[in-house]
């Protein structure tokens, strides 16, 4: 059976995974990459060096992001959403977006062969990795599609 996810499950599955797409056209070439995210229930955060995507945002602050949950070709759930991309200026929002990054994505990292230094160096290098780009996409639009046998 195929049908639309409403609201609360579309937020279920933006707030339950951490691998998304972000979708961005400038300059008349559109550009499909994946990233990871937290979101927060109304901006998607990342953090990215600069490169192509973070280029196009810049010229072109409207995006699309989407995530799926495969269990299996007959078991899925897909959300897409519109939004505008913002860079994160500021020391204090850089950090505040990095907080809410690896807030989320530590849980995820649970084994050796996930982690590779000690909580100290994670912190050291999540300092460090402010020399990038941390940025966020206000979601202003949301819709999402399942199927379940």
């Amino acid at each position: 059976m195929l049908g639309d996810l409403n609201s609360r499950q579309i937020e279920h599955v933006l707030s339950s995974l951490i691998v998304g797409r972000i979708g961005c056209h400038a300059d008349g070439r559109t550009y499909i990459v994946p990233v990871t995210y937290a979101y927060d229930g109304t901006y998607i955060y990342g953090h990215t060096k600069e490169g192509l995507k973070i280029d196009m945002m810049r010229k072109n602050p409207m995006v699309c992001f989407e995530v799926d949950d495969m269990e299996n070709m007959s078991n899925w759930r897909s959300v897409i959403a519109w939004g505008k991309f913002e860079e994160l200026i500021t020391t204090e929002q850089r950090i505040e977006g990095m907080r809410i990054l690896t807030d989320t994505i530590m849980p995820f990292m649970t084994g050796e062969t996930t982690i590779s230094y000690s909580m100290m160096d994670f912190q050291q290098k999540t300092i460090e990795a402010l020399q990038g780009v941390v940025y966020k996409i206000k979601l202003t639009e949301k819709t999402g599609r399942y199927e379940k046998t």
